[in-house]
């Protein structure tokens, strides 16, 4: 019973170290919705200074999920809380690619 628990408590761990460094070591993709596919690259933000929790959890969960809206990108909100056009760019093709 002892060495079950210990064994499920290390795979347990072993997952989160997985998720907890998912976006600095890869990029991920999102739809797009006919714009062309957004690609997020962790690692291209923490070239800049950034780290994990300049956005999670204040501004994403901590998850691949990201529904952004078209309103959006006109409010301080999601992506748009920096890349407003002032803070970082905010040019569209900078994130969209056509893929």
């Amino acid at each position: 019973m002892k060495l079950s628990t210990v064994s499920l408590v290390l795979a347990g761990l072993a997952l989160l170290a997985g998720v907890a460094g998912a976006t600095s070591d890869k990029a991920l993709l999102y739809g797009g919705a006919g714009q062309g596919k957004v690609i997020f690259d962790g690692r291209l933000h923490a070239s800049k200074g950034l780290v994990c929790n300049d956005c999670h959890s204040a501004i994403f969960a901590t998850k691949k999920e990201a529904l952004i809206t078209m309103d959006n990108h006109s409010q301080k909100v999601a992506c748009f809380t920096c890349h407003d056009g002032v803070k970082v760019f905010n040019d569209c093709d900078q994130c969209h690619r056509k893929l």
